[in-house]
């Protein structure tokens, strides 16, 4: 019985703490409008951003490279995919600066290790694509092996079409998908 006494003030005192505290009103909250930063959807429900342009142009890889130009970022560098054409392994000469630029990085950090996963689009079979990928990744690290960058250094991925970055099925988005990723 003297057990009880003690727990019952304490529960008595918690009833009546929790009955003082303060409550919010909820119609005091404001309102949040909808952000749209940059503007990427117009008012009659299309896009008007930059990458949406470039992809209803038809061929992304060229495209997009005009609309993230080394002028916006300063450095080929900042871009780590290469794109090719259908059916093909042959790099463009816009592929090939950027991989050059990338190649004269890891000349200057020799302990980097690089990774070159290729990809393909949806079209073809899988173990076609696959083959595809490896092809390209093998394209890209003979041009980072002929510049100087060390055998040891390089790893070639293929995924063939298990990865797309668009699931869309037209150009636009078939041409993203036809890539090389350049990871360190």
């Amino acid at each position: 019985m003297r057990n009880i006494l003690p727990l019952s003030v304490f529960m008595l005192v918690a009833i009546i703490l929790t009955g003082c505290a303060s409550q919010r009103n909820i119609d005091d909250v404001a309102e949040i409008e909808e952000w749209n930063p940059i503007g990427l959807d117009s008012d009659d429900g299309g896009d008007t951003g930059l990458v949406s342009s470039a992809l209803a142009e038809g061929d992304a890889g060229d495209t997009l490279s005009g609309v993230f130009s080394d002028d916006e970022f300063g450095d080929p560098l900042s871009r780590r995919v290469v794109y090719f054409e259908y059916d093909s392994n042959t790099l463009t000469p816009e592929a090939k600066r950027i991989v050059e630029a990338h190649a004269n990085y890891l000349i200057s950090n020799p302990d980097m290790a690089l990774v070159l996963e290729g990809h393909a689009d949806e079209r073809g079979t899988r173990e076609y694509n696959l083959a595809l990928g490896e092809s390209r990744s093998k394209a890209v690290a003979e041009i980072f092996l002929g510049l100087g960058v060390n055998q040891d250094a390089i790893r070639i991925i293929s995924y063939g079409e298990e990865r797309p970055v668009d699931l869309d099925q037209n150009e636009a988005a078939w041409s993203l998908n036809r890539r090389v990723e350049i990871l360190y």
